[in-house]
């Protein structure tokens, strides 16, 4: 259990303490009644409990996601709630996401992302330099066999390692250039070959 949490446990206690002390002074006089309203106090906190334990997974299903029309050769991306554009692609058969980057010039893997999709990062050799928002970086050319979402493949994609610490893999247009159409309104993008 992390601190976060811990605290989180200590404040609800406090709550549910600080609630149960007004109820049974309130309602002294009247135990069934204080008995009532505690069920309702009770119901109250565990649902939140609940609701608050269970929202990813109701947003996650709730939320729109990206979709791919392969016989139209289109994808549609759903703005997430932090402003960016997300995309799952196959990386040499590894599910791997990443962020849509307009301002990036090439697709680059974090290390790890690197790593699932069969890449060794001890392997590669960090000769080029990436100028980002937090400075350069070094980063390794690598060629990925194949980058595909459904029926949509591109084979022997170009792309980097990244070096440094990235929370997120890019796609950056080395890999928007194959569309004929990159679009964005409504918060969506949408991709067309």
């Amino acid at each position: 259990m992390s601190g976060d949490q811990i605290g989180n446990l200590i404040y609800l206690s406090v709550l549910g303490a600080a609630l149960l002390t007004w109820l049974l002074v309130r309602g002294r006089l009247n135990l069934n009644k204080m008995a009532q309203h505690m069920a309702v106090w009770v119901l109250i906190f565990f649902g939140t409990v609940a609701a608050i334990g269970l929202w990813d997974d109701v947003r996650s299903t709730v939320l729109p996601r990206q979709s791919v029309f392969g016989e139209e050769g289109r994808i549609e991306l759903p703005r997430e709630q932090d402003g960016h554009y997300y995309i799952t692609l196959d990386v040499n058969g590894a599910p791997t996401r990443f962020v849509v980057d307009t301002g990036a010039s090439s697709m680059v893997l974090t290390r790890q992302d690197a790593q699932r999709a069969g890449l060794h990062p001890e392997d590669l050799v960090f000769l080029s330099t990436a100028m980002t928002a937090n400075g350069s970086v070094q980063t390794a050319p690598v060629t990925l066999e194949s980058v595909a979402l459904g029926p949509i493949v591109d084979n022997r994609m170009p792309a980097y390692v990244n070096g440094g610490e990235m929370d997120t893999s890019l796609l950056g247009m080395t890999y928007l250039d194959r569309f004929a159409r990159v679009e964005i309104s409504n918060g969506r993008m949408v991709l067309q070959r």
